[in-house]
């Protein structure tokens, strides 16, 4: 029958299968926007159904960024009359907070799970419009910043219970927190994205090295500026200002930018062994280039080449063809 999926017939569709290039992103805009509008529903899709599993399992993922502060001493937490003092229960003041709550919490980890979904429909939109080696060194670096951001959120997962410690423990023995379940959330996901964006700024620099539009020692030149920026950087974005917060965002930044740095160094060593042929090289950022065309570099024969102008001659000195050797193609206008 036509209408079945035989082994030959896929292994056929398989090979005719290649790769998309720039050529085939040069489609009409209508078609730009239907396949926008595709990959966005598809997207959609991915997101919605991942929602609704992560609101089914809301309770284990409230629990596991609830551990941080069940992990405080008993001291620091509100008890009611009665309860146990392992109890770390978060509070809601409002009639919608209990809803709001869990599907905030939702959305946020289905954004999460259904990530390869949106990403990979992204990359595909993209790519087209990317060279071989373009699509090469993008995918390396979305990877990288993936795995950046993760890094990120992981060492904020992990200090929230001592920063929470910390915060908590100024009121002393006559103060108690009752936290609100909406406020703590809000906190928990401010540290994570904090985090995470705030390690990708050596990626950052390691691209504007690559590309050629800082040097490794205009980079070194400025090393105590810079660390004493990450600092102050990093005791303004963090939402509880302490100390500890501080350096457990701003140490780790600095050890990523010497990496970077390094990076950057083998990337000019790479560059000066292997030379740079341009004509301009030598000159400086604030030096003009010349304009004359006898100060362009030499071509190669043929390529690009202007027309030399022929001899003068005196009009009516000959017809065409004799002053071009005979070629009637070529004649005197003159």
């Amino acid at each position: 029958m036509s209408g079945i999926p035989t082994p030959r017939r896929l292994l056929a569709s398989v090979n005719q299968r290649r790769t998309r290039t720039v050529e085939d992103s040069r489609m009409p805009l209508t078609e730009h926007l239907r396949e926008l509008r595709n990959r966005i529903a598809i997207a959609l899709v991915g997101f919605a159904i991942a929602a609704v599993v992560c609101f089914i399992l809301e309770p284990h993922i409230f629990n596991w960024l609830k551990a941080p502060y069940c992990d405080l001493p008993a001291s620091k937490r509100f008890s009611p009359d009665g309860a146990a003092a392992t109890d770390c229960t978060l509070y809601f003041f409002g009639i919608l907070d209990a809803f709001t709550i869990r599907l905030k919490i939702s959305m946020i980890a289905a954004a999460v799970v259904s990530s390869p979904v949106w990403l990979y429909q992204l990359w595909s939109f993209i790519t087209p419009g990317l060279h071989r080696h373009e699509r090469r060194w993008s995918l390396t670096f979305v990877g990288i910043s993936l795995i950046l951001f993760a890094t990120g959120a992981f060492f904020a997962y992990y200090t929230l219970s001592t920063g929470l410690s910390l915060l908590l423990g100024f009121g002393g023995n006559g103060l108690v927190s009752v936290l609100d379940g909406n406020k703590y959330l809000s906190y928990v996901q401010a540290m994570l994205l904090i985090f995470g964006l705030s390690f990708e700024v050596p990626l950052l620099v390691t691209m504007l090295n690559l590309a050629g539009v800082v040097t490794t020692a205009k980079l070194r030149s400025w090393r105590r500026a810079e660390i004493f920026l990450v600092f102050v950087f990093a005791a303004i974005v963090t939402p509880s200002q302490d100390p500890f917060t501080m350096l457990a965002l701003g140490l780790p930044m600095v050890i990523l930018y010497e990496v970077a740095l390094i990076v950057g160094w083998i990337n000019d060593r790479r560059k000066a062994r292997r030379g740079d042929d341009s004509p301009y090289a030598g000159l400086g950022d604030d030096e003009t280039s010349p304009l004359d065309y006898d100060d362009a570099p030499p071509r190669a024969a043929g390529v690009g080449r202007p027309a030399e102008a022929a001899p003068s001659s005196p009009v009516g000195a000959g017809t065409g063809s004799a002053a071009m050797g005979g070629d009637p193609s070529h004649l005197d206008i003159t």
